[in-house]
């Protein structure tokens, strides 16, 4: 009876993760570059066969790496703020200090940007006011413009230079140790579960506190396959290697998604009909569709698109550009309104109930813990998330929004989607 007991909870619980490879193939790896950080040079980062950036094991990691990457990894576990003093807890939206619209008072970063050029404002003021003397980011690939790479910015143009949307795998942690060692304060532009590898490194590296003042982030619809942007590429009928630019949206809100040849020819195609929400598809990596946190809870600010409603619905007609600013923490509290007093950044009141009708398509993350609890019944691989609010959240999901994620967890593990490659 014992032996069947321990059969049992073999099949409920599978085995913690022991290095990079156990993640990935769980499906669980986002991407992030913080293994690559901590391992160089036995670990880089590069495109596997489905299209999503991946860790490369290169030679053997030293002792003792391993442990520390599964430690900070959000493959393996993500803890939410819980429920900081001085903030009100919202079931999908997390912790708000305040919230506002925001843009740039900038005419060329407001246009440049992926909308209202929020985020580069902040980068911008940080670097000019020296608060920071980096700013670690993402840019388009200058030799395959349809990707994404790693940049460290020292200057306000070179932020701008890495300014607008990019839809697509990246790998922004890269560099963070590199910027550790230099012992330099910068600030942090990336993805929500990028920022919660940042927090825990934090909690094991006492430097982070020190020498990262900011963490700021977007609310993530997900990592969609490098794949979708070739498709776009073979749809024109371009060489990709003849591929000068590859902007996926900006120059405008929302701009066009933009793809220019070395001779300058320019292949436009509108945002709401493109690949996000056209033929080209959003298929995303497995591990976004049960991520705990879209919104970027734990960064100090969360800056999404500001949508503007037209009788609840979003309009994607041309307009200057406008972002949500969700401040999150103090530190993110201050930081904003140093930038509107320095005049980087304009701001507008806004409602909770209006970022409900903006960004529906996160009202799903409310239901991530039955896609989590699904893993784990399946005796799969899954991410530990705490302080993320489970019985509120499934609450707001209601019954059918559990179910509905609870299934749709299932029939991916049935099919083999959680199943991935190596670089």
């Amino acid at each position: 009876m014992a032996s069947k007991r321990l059969r049992s909870k073999r099949r409920f619980f599978a085995a913690p993760p022991r290095d990079v490879e156990d993640v990935v193939g769980a499906g669980l790896c986002t991407g992030c570059g913080m293994c690559a950080s901590i391992a160089v040079p036995a670990i880089s980062m590069g495109i596997n066969i489905e299209g999503n950036m991946r860790p490369l094991v290169e030679s053997e990691v030293a002792a003792g790496k391993s442990e520390q990457i599964i430690a900070v990894c959000p493959g393996v576990s993500v803890q939410g703020p819980g429920r900081p003093e001085g903030s009100t807890v919202h079931a999908i939206w997390g912790p708000i200090r305040e919230i506002h619209r925001s843009w740039s008072r900038e005419p060329l970063v407001r246009h440049k940007a992926a909308a209202g050029g929020t985020l580069t404002a902040l980068g911008r003021y940080l670097l000019t006011s020296g608060r920071v003397h980096a700013v670690l980011h993402v840019r388009a690939d200058d030799r395959k413009p349809w990707l994404t790479t790693s940049t460290i910015s020292r200057t306000p143009d070179e932020v701008l230079r890495g300014a607008q949307s990019r839809y697509g795998p990246s790998s922004p942690l890269v560099d963070v140790h590199r910027l550790l060692d230099q012992g330099k304060r910068f600030a942090v532009i990336a993805k929500p579960c990028d920022i919660s590898a940042l927090r825990a490194l934090g909690r094991a590296d006492a430097r982070v506190e020190r020498l990262i003042p900011y963490m700021l982030t977007i609310f993530c619809g997900g990592v969609p396959s490098a794949h979708i942007a070739k498709a776009v590429i073979r749809h024109h009928g371009i060489d990709e290697m003849n591929v000068a630019l590859y902007r996926f949206r900006g120059e405008g809100w929302p701009g066009p998604l933009r793809v220019q040849t070395r001779d300058g020819t320019v292949y436009d195609l509108p945002y709401p009909g493109a690949w996000y929400m056209g033929k080209f598809g959003y298929e995303i990596q497995f591990r976004c569709k049960v991520c705990p946190d879209t919104v970027g809870e734990v960064a100090d600010v969360s800056v999404p698109d500001g949508w503007i409603l037209q009788n609840g619905k979003r309009l994607y007609a041309e307009a200057p550009g406008t972002n949500v600013a969700v401040v999150r923490t103090p530190a993110g509290q201050e930081l904003l309104h140093a930038a509107v007093h320095a005049g980087y950044l304009e701001i507008s009141p806004v409602s909770v109930e209006e970022i409900e009708q903006m960004h529906t398509n996160h009202h799903r993350k409310a239901a991530a813990p039955a896609a989590l609890f699904a893993l784990r019944l399946m005796g799969q691989r899954t991410i530990k998330a705490f302080g993320y609010r489970t019985l509120d959240s499934l609450k707001r999901a209601g019954l059918r929004g559990t179910f509905q994620e609870f299934a749709g967890t299932v029939r991916r593990v049935l099919t083999g989607e959680n199943r991935e490659h190596l670089i």
